[in-house]
């Protein structure tokens, strides 16, 4: 079983409502179960968009952006998304999230990244490309090109219409 970046978009209401959900149960129960249109699974893409972005030397502004789209932050305490036996994240980091105001900030950052032409720095040997962006990228079918710019493009339109329907995101891998 792989493990792979995972995002949920949620209105803050809903997060408050797990969040009492498992402060009234007695196994700490969240509920968690978000609308399956409103999950996106990256697969292994965030690492290896960061590397593509740091090879061709994009700004650190744009660089922690999509850092944060696929890391999250702290200010929002969702540790108890994390509880056993019901953890979402049981493979990996503790999940993390950004509240709406941070999701409409990194959905504005990471609409001036232009990937294409951050992709057509790469070597145009499809090895060649996969050895530069590293770890993970054997495992990709195909060009890891088409890879990166189909997993960055829902990226920024999830983020996009989380930030037009003023949603924050909780971020997990599983």
């Amino acid at each position: 079983m792989a493990v792979t970046q995972q995002l949920a978009r949620i209105p803050a209401e809903y997060l408050a409502a797990c969040r009492q959900a498992a402060s009234e149960s007695p196994d700490r129960a969240s509920h968690w179960n978000p609308p399956s249109a409103d999950v996106l699974d990256l697969d292994w893409a965030p690492a290896l968009l960061e590397r593509v972005c740091e090879l061709a030397d994009l700004d650190d502004v744009h660089r922690d952006a999509l850092r944060q789209a696929t890391q999250g932050a702290t200010s929002i305490d969702v540790g108890f998304l994390n509880t056993q036996p019901h953890a979402i994240a049981p493979f990996g980091p503790a999940p993390t999230a950004l509240s709406a105001v941070e999701v409409a900030h990194v959905s504005e950052l990471l609409g001036q990244i232009d990937l294409r032409a951050i992709l057509a720095t790469l070597p145009t040997d499809e090895t060649a490309a996969v050895s530069l962006t590293g770890d993970g990228a054997e495992g990709i079918a195909g060009d890891p090109r088409k890879y990166l710019l189909e997993h960055f493009d829902a990226l920024r339109e999830f983020y996009r219409d989380a930030s037009q329907r003023h949603l924050l995101l909780v971020l997990w891998w599983d």
